[in-house]
């Protein structure tokens, strides 16, 4: 029997709890010993639950109990889950946490911990979504085969209002009360809707993949609350949908570019058709070209199930050690975004659309225009050549001076 403790009964605490007691048959088959929860952490009361006996809250309890090498961490934040993380790595028990803000914030010094320790951390839960394997696919690609981009939406609550604003015509107000009402918002969704979440998704990704911790303060982050329905219209005219994207990529010199924003994407694309709540992580190698991972966003089962998974495999290793790994990082292999190559959509306006459009493509070289009708008087849009972003926003200034009024600018996702 290998004991393990739980920290945090809310959403996926819960549905951990659930996994394991109802599923304890099939568990015990696929790792030949019973996994028996211990203890549960958490400061409110559950005498209904049918676990209410292994209730603390203590966190003493766990850390001085030596039969405890297992420990679920899924309480969420950095305080005071940092401090009670660390602390079980140094008393040798694996961890499995659900928190990609702990992760994305201290994940180098944790693993760093874990190895000297010869114990796990294990982060499967909270990259894509719940029911995304995508860690295992990323741990195992340098084996054969070199991974050098990694994009995809990583956010259900962005994605679900972007496609009501695309399928529907709601507006972002009205989408987002709608995720909310659903439950796929917050009540207070900042973390979401100005792309925190998904920045620190793709920093954990993208210091699997290139074996460098990447931290959020690295990453130019933009949300989606400037999204206007005019946007959504003119990317349909452009045969493309916007979708909020995280996205790394490995540089011919060596250095990464990378970056969350909303992106035009082309509708051919695999991740254009992924929609609602539902997440979608490509992962471009050298030799296995485009792969594709789909699977619905967070919830209580299908989260809870990835945290299940990780400690299937801590107790399959708790003789050795499941090597995830990656070293501290500066920002220093990171280029700042201004630097950065893309193309990019622009919705302006001007008293004779015409004519600033003929502007637009004097001062760029050549742009691309977008024919609509319906977004409003003197309303017109044009892509840009691919330049840095650096170069386009000088380039917007020039045609400002013009009489142009910058509405809105989205980069194309070459996806």
């Amino acid at each position: 029997m290998v004991s393990i403790a739980i920290m945090g009964h809310g959403v996926v605490g819960s549905g951990v709890a659930e996994i394991i007691t109802t599923h304890k048959n099939k568990l015990f088959n696929s790792v030949g010993e019973e996994i028996y929860i211990k203890k549960i952490l958490d400061l409110r009361e559950f005498p209904d639950s049918p676990l209410a006996d292994r209730f603390t809250k203590d966190f003493e309890d766990i850390i001085n109990d030596l039969e405890i090498r297992i420990v679920v961490e899924v309480m969420g934040g950095t305080n005071p889950a940092y401090d009670f993380v660390k602390r079980c790595l140094l008393a040798g028990k694996s961890v499995v946490t659900s928190n990609k803000e702990l992760v994305a914030k201290h994940g180098a010094e944790l693993l760093a911990i874990a190895k000297e320790h010869t114990v796990n951390v294990l982060v499967e839960a909270r990259v894509g979504s719940g029911s995304i394997p995508i860690i295992r696919p990323i741990n195992k690609c340098p084996v054969a085969n070199i991974v050098n981009e990694v994009a995809g939406i990583l956010n259900g609550t962005t994605n679900f209002i972007l496609t009501k604003m695309i399928t529907d015509g709601m507006n972002f107000d009205d989408a987002l009360k709608l995720a909310q009402d659903l439950g796929f918002a917050e009540r207070n969704p900042e973390a979401d809707v100005e792309g925190h979440d998904a920045c620190r998704k793709i920093c954990i990704l993208a210091s699997l993949a290139f074996g460098k911790h990447v931290y959020p303060e690295f990453v130019h982050t933009e949300g989606i609350t400037k999204i206007s329905l005019e946007d959504v219209k003119f990317a349909e005219s452009y045969n493309s949908v916007i979708k909020l994207i995280g996205k790394v990529k490995r540089l011919e010199n060596g250095k990464m570019d990378i970056i969350v924003a909303p992106m035009l994407i082309p509708k051919t694309s695999q991740l254009a058709n992924i929609d609602n709540e539902f997440n979608g992580i490509m992962v471009r190698g050298d030799c296995t070209g485009d792969v594709v991972f789909y699977g619905k966003g967070a919830g209580k089962l299908p989260t809870a199930s990835a945290v299940v998974a990780d400690v299937v495999d801590c107790v399959k290793h708790l003789k050795t050690r499941k090597y995830l790994f990656w070293t501290d990082g500066t920002g220093e292999n990171i280029i700042p975004y201004t630097q950065s190559q893309t193309s990019m959509y622009v919705r302006a306006k001007a008293e004779n659309p015409d004519d600033a459009y003929l502007k637009a493509e004097e001062i760029f070289g050549t742009a691309k225009r977008i024919e609509r009708t319906d977004c409003g008087n003197g309303v017109f849009a044009f892509v840009t050549p691919e330049m840095t972003y650096a170069a386009i926003e000088e380039k917007l200034k020039l045609l400002q001076d013009n009489n142009v009024e910058i509405l809105s600018q989205i980069r194309i996702g070459n996806l």
